[in-house]
């Protein structure tokens, strides 16, 4: 893309002999921004971006959180305790509309750029089921499959008002070609329960699309590629002040200087992690573009011989965890005759 810069030269690892060449990977995190109420036009742009990647060697893509639909940093949406208001119910409709349902029509795009681009795909986005909505991360196979979703558990501050909350049964980890790929949502990452559950599940590559682009940050994904013994891709967007619809009402001065002409309101950072905590690309605080790294997966057995935190280091005579995978639904409908059968049954 001519307005793009791959803003990270690759680094390859060097294999130790007898680790095969195979064991070598090539990912990209893409940062940018959303085109804000509009969801073609955003999809236009992931795939620019995905052709772009996966033309440079990239095996796995991806994107920030919320990247369809959007981060409303800022936003406010008429709330206020015991306030509420129209033009704030309006905000919502339009950020509704530019959610996504799933599966449906833009899913089966994405799942169409990903076979064709031969790449797997892990993209931020807003997802719609009814009228919750849901900070929701899709993966996708290089075959062009939807493979299913992990929708963020828990939103953080003011998110709680426009987000639900998912449940356990869409913590995947999935098993590829390229390692076990899973992802943690923003302020997920601080759970130290979630992150043990996707460890346990034998995650590799993980993915931890956010919206906090903070030095702490950085901190936080440098300790968890250490502890879990994986590679982390953290991705964010970049975004100026001008990608945002205009509105007198949103509340920027605590992270921006909002005397600058066009001042940045979220501010990058993407980075790419080894599992020795050493950092492979970025991290990017200057522009959108592309954040590429080679990754030796034998770098994860190496990590783990002083360490394996679900395996010789951890202490199952003394801790313990378990996670409820049960989807937990508020309505649950019976037939006639699965009610007549537990009847029976008592």
């Amino acid at each position: 893309m001519s307005t793009t810069e791959e803003m990270s030269a690759v680094r390859n690892t060097t294999p130790i002999n007898g680790v095969d060449p195979s064991s070598t990977v090539r990912v990209t995190i893409i940062q940018s921004s959303t085109v804000f109420n509009d969801t073609p036009a955003t999809l236009d742009k992931a795939e620019k971006f995905i052709v772009e990647a996966a033309s440079k060697g990239a095996k796995l893509v991806l994107f920030p959180e919320a990247f369809i639909g959007g981060y409303p940093r800022g936003f406010r949406f008429g709330l206020a305790v015991g306030v509420h208001n129209e033009e704030g119910r309006d905000e919502f409709r339009n950020y509704h509309a530019s959610a996504i349902k799933v599966p449906g029509p833009e899913v089966e795009r994405l799942a169409e750029l990903a076979g064709k681009n031969n790449v797997h795909l892990v993209m931020g986005a807003i997802e719609k089921d009814g009228y919750t909505l849901y900070c929701t991360a899709l993966f996708f196979s290089p075959q062009g499959r939807f493979l299913g979703k992990h929708r963020k558990v828990m939103p953080t501050s003011l998110e709680r008002c426009i987000w639900g909350q998912g449940d356990g049964s869409t913590i995947p980890v999935y098993d590829t070609p390229i390692g076990k790929i899973g992802a943690a949502i923003c302020w997920e990452n601080r759970m130290p329960l979630y992150r043990t559950a996707l460890y346990a599940k034998g995650i590799e590559i993980y993915c931890a699309p956010t919206a906090d682009y903070s030095l702490e940050w950085q901190a936080s994904m440098i300790h968890i590629a250490v502890e879990g013994g994986c590679f982390v891709l953290s991705a964010h967007q970049f975004c100026k002040r001008k990608e945002f619809p205009e509105h007198p009402d949103y509340l920027f001065n605590d992270i921006v200087d909002t005397k600058e002409h066009d001042p940045t309101v979220s501010g990058g950072g993407s980075v790419i992690i080894s599992p020795l905590g050493q950092v492979l690309a970025g991290p990017n605080y200057e522009s959108e573009g592309l954040v590429t790294a080679d990754l030796d997966l034998g770098d994860i057995a190496r990590a783990k011989l002083y360490f394996d935190v679900v395996g010789h280091y951890s202490k199952p005579d003394i801790f313990n965890l378990t996670v409820n995978e049960h989807p937990k639904k508020p309505v649950t409908f019976m037939t006639k005759l699965e009610k007549a059968e537990d009847d029976s049954n008592k």
